[in-house]
């Protein structure tokens, strides 16, 4: 492995229908720290608490910003106020990316905002080629667009085979929120 090739950045995509694609991203996370590299977190349509806030709050490495309310998103009751904080969302990604302060950006369930429309393909497209060389971004959620994999340097799709949530099991403090 080259030196050009051990600091370049890549775009991974952590996509599918199975449980722990926000966990396999926040994984990166806690690993690069490990080696005192930065990341950066946008949580899109989440508002509501999940245990990595608390967890890894004042961690010196890593830092999560939500864009979404407590309630939960649904497809077909979109409103302005979903969409702005999506779009404010990836705006404020963006800006982290190009402070030169991070050397990961995760975009939690920003495949998700795409398929629901609150931000659009080509707006993450655009930013993803605004991306300095260095800067790993990684990319969660169902249903990741056929564009985006494509560009993608890594692509794992999570598929679900078996769920307790289908038994009625809700997300369990700790291990789902």
């Amino acid at each position: 492995m080259t030196k050009e090739t051990r600091n370049k950045g890549c775009i991974q995509i952590f996509t599918g229908d199975g449980k722990g694609k926000t966990t396999a991203a926040l994984g990166v996370a806690i690993r690069a720290a490990g080696y005192g590299m930065k990341t950066y977190m946008g949580q899109f349509m989440k508002g509501r608490h999940y245990g990595e806030l608390t967890a890894l709050k004042d961690h010196p490495c890593i830092t999560i910003e939500q864009y979404g309310d407590a309630d939960c998103v649904h497809r077909k009751k979109i409103t302005k106020k979903d969409m702005d904080q999506a779009q404010q969302g990836l705006k404020r990604a963006r800006e982290m990316m190009l402070s030169n302060q991070f050397d990961i950006i995760i975009l939690d369930e920003i495949n998700v905002a795409i398929w629901f429309g609150l931000v659009k393909k080509e707006n993450v497209m655009e930013v993803l080629r605004e991306r300095p060389e260095h800067v790993e971004v990684i990319l969660t959620g169902r249903r990741a667009p056929q564009s985006l994999v494509d560009i993608a340097d890594l692509v794992s799709d999570i598929q679900e085979i078996k769920h307790y949530y289908n038994l009625g099991v809700k997300a369990r403090t700790g291990i789902e929120r």
